[in-house]
């Protein structure tokens, strides 16, 4: 009898988490910042082969760093996956996520290794995405509108109220457009362009893929996005067309950290190797994600926009991803832009 006690209460324990087990041992809170689908993948693909139990957050990247340097006093969040790499940047420049060199950085792209180095091995890339817009061809042939292949072209007076872009406080893709003007244009002229572009446009969305779906559904003919965006909504049979734009784009690194001080530390740097593995990046076409791959090994879908087609700028990551220049050109955009009228 005291046997079978011993062997109860042992059971109890492992259940419950009490004793030398512990819940947070089966854990793994998880901020993404991709798009829903892809999220909903990676956390269930890392349950159904860990074991370990997923709570999900999906947000924008500028809203999921505002997050956790919130939390930072008490963190809550493990990992934080996706999203435009500024701001995790950002968040390596304040400390706000833990240093780890995974093993699997020897099978990485050249790029999402330079973006490791960068941040002290602070984050690390796992997809790169062009900028650009897509447009809704049904609605330019029905108002007999020349299709637009600039950024130039973008500030036409027949696009009035016709472009959707997201706010750059709350999007790195936006941010990503911002500090993309200001490296082709000069910034005075980068934030003039802007305030032209302003007259045209319909709404500040939050989050960056917004956009498009809001050109996908006729609610404006234009979205300013990364262009793999763009190629999901016509891979999904909407009349859109992607365009690099002529004068040159920027784009990302989208990139994971590990959170400083978050309560899971074994869980969130076993997501990350999983998060770099060959296999596991390749299953982004199931949900139409259409990014280059980190890994060199996962081939990248024949739908993703082809870099070497796309005229793009030697974007200044360690600049435009520094916690002062970020902060300084949000507050330009707030007081210059922002504060337009509608």
């Amino acid at each position: 009898m005291k046997r079978m006690t011993t062997r109860l209460l042992a059971g109890a324990a492992a259940l419950t988490g009490i004793g030398t087990v512990s819940a947070a041992a089966d854990e793994l809170v998880y901020y993404c910042s991709a798009q829903i689908e892809w999220c909903q993948l990676m956390s269930e693909a890392f349950e159904r082969e860990t074991g370990i139990r997923v709570a999900m957050t999906r947000k924008s990247s500028g809203e999921t760093y505002a997050q956790i340097k919130a939390e930072a006093a008490n963190p809550r969040g493990d990992v934080w996956w996706g999203g435009t790499g500024d701001p995790h940047l950002q968040a390596a420049e304040e400390g706000l996520t833990e240093v780890y060199q995974s093993p699997l950085l020897e099978e990485l792209h050249d790029w999402a290794v330079q973006q490791a180095e960068q941040s002290g091995f602070r984050t690390v890339g796992i997809y790169a995405g062009a900028l650009g817009f897509g447009y809704n061809s049904e609605l330019f042939e029905q108002r007999g509108w020349e299709p637009p292949s600039c950024w130039a072209d973008l500030t036409r007076p027949e696009f009035r109220d016709e472009i959707s872009v997201a706010n750059p406080n709350s999007s790195g893709t936006a941010y990503t457009a911002l500090a993309t003007f200001v490296q082709i244009m000069g910034e005075d002229e980068a934030f003039a362009f802007l305030a032209d572009l302003h007259q045209n446009i319909a709404q500040y969305t939050l989050s960056g893929s917004a956009p498009i779906r809001d050109a996908a559904r006729g609610e404006v003919a234009i979205g300013i996005v990364f262009l793999h965006d763009a190629v999901t909504q016509a891979v999904e049979g909407f009349p859109i067309v992607p365009v690099a734009p002529c004068e040159g784009t920027g784009y990302e690194i989208g990139s994971m950290s590990i959170i400083q001080g978050g309560p899971n530390p074994d869980a969130a740097r076993q997501f990350y190797d999983f998060a770099l593995r060959a296999d596991i990046q390749a299953r982004a076409v199931e949900v139409k994600a259409y990014q280059v791959p980190s890994n060199r090994a996962a081939e990248a879908p024949p739908e993703a926009p082809d870099f070497d087609t796309i005229k793009l700028i030697d974007y200044d990551f360690a600049r435009f991803g520094s916690s002062d220049e970020r902060t300084r050109l949000l507050a330009r955009w707030d007081a210059e832009i922002g504060s337009l009228a509608r």
